[in-house]
């Protein structure tokens, strides 16, 4: 999966129909967020304006911002994601926002195609996003957690790393609920979906997003993730899936009925084909980190899906904020 996108010098940038803010989160992105602001400055479509809100970076990420010209950088020490987001959309001065992740890179369309829906009439528009990391490690967890464009559904819901908006929209949606530390893009996703806003699939609007490189990260992230779901009340039915399969797989395995443990295997070899498909397609063809990941990719799935089990049981004693299950 070493992949780092191109970004080549764009063509004059197309009129654009509507005007546009783009609003971003950041904190302590050390030298990454060079690499945001080139991927920023080479759109195909450049954003009428960049507002970029800072959490408190002691790295100097903030002071990188404030020498950027092109950038309106503001400063909110201690502002979770969710209230960093809502300070730069309530600063942007149009009715169309684009948001995502100062650590990422944009692809060089990546405003151009993810404007697009909103221009033919859609309220909210859904991007893709893409893995970005050099290792085996990094390979074995995007492919756990990142789909391909061709397995989207219908209603599909995007990240907060690439998604554009009506300000309308948002505001019927209630904007995001900064009570909640993680999670927030999902949730503002289903009050979209509650306050009928109209959203359309955009999977050529691509960010490429930083997956952790080490186990402990990876461990965080996706314990945070569960964590926010039981504090939010969402995906209750999904976690008690991962539940009762994890339990009913260690039954089986230690059960004295031998027989038992191989519809287990058949179980669990079936819930990793697809992300061992992942895997197998985006590493180079014929690379040892390609078989490799063969092996690694179930293990990484059952990492996960502990740290998402043990997320969610903290959530839960945490206390959910309200009733909601999605």
């Amino acid at each position: 999966m070493a992949f780092r996108p191109a970004l080549w010098a764009s063509p004059p940038a197309t009129i654009p129909e509507v005007k546009v803010s783009l609003v971003a989160t950041v904190k302590d992105a050390g030298p990454h967020i060079e690499e945001f602001l080139d991927s920023m400055r080479a759109q195909t479509r450049a954003p009428d304006e960049v507002i970029v809100v800072d959490g408190g970076s002691t790295d100097g990420t903030f002071e990188t911002l404030q020498r950027a010209t092109d950038v309106t950088a503001l400063s909110d020490p201690g502002a979770n994601i969710a209230k960093g987001r809502n300070v730069a959309i309530r600063a942007a001065a149009h009715d169309v926002v684009a948001v995502t992740d100062a650590d990422c890179v944009l692809a060089p369309d990546w405003l151009q195609r993810i404007v697009d829906p909103i221009e033919r009439g859609a309220d909210v528009s859904a991007g893709f996003y893409r893995p970005l990391g050099a290792s085996l490690l990094q390979a074995c967890a995007a492919a756990v957690s990142l789909p391909e464009p061709d397995e989207l559904a219908p209603g599909w819901m995007p990240s907060a790393r690439s998604v554009a908006f009506r300000r309308e929209a948002f505001e019927s949606a209630g904007a995001y609920p900064e009570w909640l530390d993680v999670g927030e893009d999902m949730y503002l996703n289903h009050r979209f979906v509650e306050s009928g806003a109209s959203i359309e699939l955009c999977p050529d609007a691509v960010a490429y997003w930083r997956v952790r490189p080490t186990l402990g990260g990876t461990w965080r992230q996706y314990a945070r993730y569960a964590e926010g779901d039981a504090v939010a009340g969402m995906y209750a039915h999904r976690h008690a899936i991962r539940f009762a399969s994890y339990l009913v797989g260690l039954a089986a395995l230690m059960s004295r009925r031998r027989w038992l443990a191989w519809p287990a295997a058949l179980a669990g070899a079936a819930y990793a084909v697809r992300p061992m498909r992942r895997a197998w397609r985006r590493l180079p063809q014929g690379s040892p980190e390609r078989r490799a990941a063969l092996a690694l990719v179930p293990a990484m799935m059952a990492f996960i899906d502990a740290a998402k089990m043990w997320g969610y049981l903290r959530g839960l004693a945490a206390g959910r904020r309200n009733g909601r299950s999605l």
